[in-house]
């Protein structure tokens, strides 16, 4: 089962899904295959400004995921997101913007193409692939969501596709598993629009124990 898998870098609770679905990948017949989407474009056009991002810096990091993704394909993405969030342990939650070199070379792709960051070169993927996720989950006709969305193929064939979820921690094992199993089961319900939980949580960007 392919776990199509839209995500804005620079979010920490999306990097904490994609964890999770890694750790899917270890206890169910799931790979995931990664998209990019950007906050920038879903925000544009607004008053306001939810990610406090005037000056655009938000999508330098995306513009070189698109880089990647086109030029070195589906797993040099998944590397390169990957080390944009784990190299070092005491980094400041936006260090990763001026590191896109080390991340480059964490995950052996050439350090040039960082400058894909202050291109456009590479706008019209980020917009394409993001209209892509917006139109399966629906997005572009109504209610807002933003990243992470997920894409896979249920049992009829049909497509089961959800924002999220949104997690403050990475459950591993099995504890992946049941949610991934409860996930697809709530999502691939006819009618199903909208589950929430309690207010978020500080993210914890690694397993607990890790």
């Amino acid at each position: 089962m392919i776990a199509d898998f839209w995500f804005d870098p620079s979010c920490p609770y999306t990097w904490i899904t994609s964890r999770w679905l890694l750790e899917v990948e270890k206890v169910r017949p799931v790979e995931v295959r990664w998209h990019v989407m950007s906050l920038s474009v879903l925000n544009e056009g607004r008053d306001d400004d939810p990610e406090g991002d005037p000056e655009g810096y938000l999508w330098v990091p995306v513009r070189v995921c698109a880089a990647v993704l086109r030029e070195h394909g589906q797993q040099a993405l998944g590397r390169f997101y990957t080390a944009l969030w784990t190299r070092g342990d005491d980094r400041d939650e936006q260090d990763w913007i001026g590191s896109l070199h080390d991340a480059l070379a964490a995950a052996g792709l050439p350090r040039e193409l960082a400058e894909a960051g202050t291109s456009t070169a590479y706008d019209e993927a980020v917009r394409a692939s993001h209209a892509e996720g917006m139109r399966l989950i629906g997005g572009d006709t109504g209610g807002h969501v933003g990243t992470p969305v997920v894409a896979v193929t249920g049992a009829d064939d049909e497509r089961v596709v959800f924002f999220g979820p949104v997690l403050s921690r990475i459950p591993t094992g099995e504890r992946a598993g049941r949610l991934w199993d409860g996930t697809l089961l709530v999502a691939g319900t006819p009618g199903f629009h909208e589950l929430k939980g309690p207010p978020h949580e500080e993210p914890r960007l690694r397993p607990d124990g890790a």
